[in-house]
């Protein structure tokens, strides 16, 4: 394993390091406004949602590392501590992209990257049209967790008003990750496209207890068939299959199963895991291994 002490590492390596490794990252477009009323619209990847109750969504415009200078987001939120914070869809990277340039200060970055400005209702900064969620926020606090380049600058923010294109909301009305397409930010150059395929699911272990990998016989645990995720699959079960579903089990198949290798019977039970019926795999592996 490569080792990297921060205190030890150009902080350029450093950051190259981190935004590679941590990814994807949601992206606050952030709209704010000065105290002479003049617009800036730049897109930040250090952001996330943090909480609920209150709403609580942070974003760090950082200090600069080639010259320790802080951005124009920055400054206007000290004048007025406003923001809204627009969604980046596919749609619209390339000029959010484009936004991010850093052109001098009174440059109005709606016009340089094409975006619609419209009226907020609870706060000065416009929003951006061609965004379908649209955060107005109060900015709660700022922490600045230090005064040389790359250094962090917290924007802590409570959301006053959402605004939600009905488009991209399903039949129950909740936001429909394929109708939004998104895109997160990774390393460098690159971004990534939440949609389609690369969409899956993943079972939440909310209410119930699943057994655990350690639950599972040896044989399955440590075989070399099947990979983590499959483990986990598995893992998350409930309970193992009684010793009466799998006499079932055997009785019905026999036929089908007692001429596979171990390979062939593992690729069996790797594709009913593929078609998310766990029990019937782990049935299968533990009646005739």
């Amino acid at each position: 394993m490569l080792k990297i002490d921060p205190a030890h590492t150009p902080h350029q390596k450093v950051h190259q390091m981190m935004l590679g490794a941590i990814a994807p990252r949601p992206i606050a477009f952030a709209s704010t406004m000065d105290k002479e009323g003049i617009s800036n619209l730049s897109p930040f990847s250090f952001f996330n949602a943090f909480g609920v109750n209150p709403t609580t969504l942070i974003f760090s415009p950082s200090r600069r590392g080639r010259d320790n200078t802080t951005k124009h987001t920055y400054e206007n939120l000290k004048q007025v501590p406003e923001v809204v914070i627009n969604v980046v869809t596919y749609a619209m990277v390339e000029q959010t992209s484009l936004a991010s340039t850093e052109y001098p200060r009174g440059v109005n970055e709606f016009m340089k990257s094409g975006f619609t400005p419209i009226p907020s209702e609870t706060i000065k900064p416009f929003r951006v049209k061609e965004s379908p969620v649209q955060f107005e926020c109060k900015v709660r606090q700022i922490i600045e967790t230090g005064d040389q380049g790359g250094a962090a600058n917290l924007v802590i923010c409570e959301i006053k008003l959402m605004h939600i294109d009905e488009a991209i909301l399903d039949e129950n009305g909740r936001i429909d990750l394929y109708k939004i397409d998104l895109v997160g930010r990774m390393g460098g150059d690159y971004y990534c496209r939440a949609s389609g395929d690369s969409l899956f699911k993943v079972k939440k272990p909310l209410q119930e207890l699943g057994i655990g990998i350690d639950s599972l016989p040896e044989k399955i645990r440590y075989s070399a068939f099947l990979t983590g995720n499959e483990l986990g699959k598995l893992g998350n079960l409930e309970q193992l299959p009684s010793e009466a579903e799998i006499a079932e089990f055997i009785s019905i198949s026999r036929d089908e199963h007692n001429d596979l290798d171990v390979a062939d019977l593992y690729a069996r039970a790797k594709a009913l895991l593929a078609d998310n019926k766990v029990k019937d795999a782990l049935t299968l592996l533990m009646a005739h291994l």
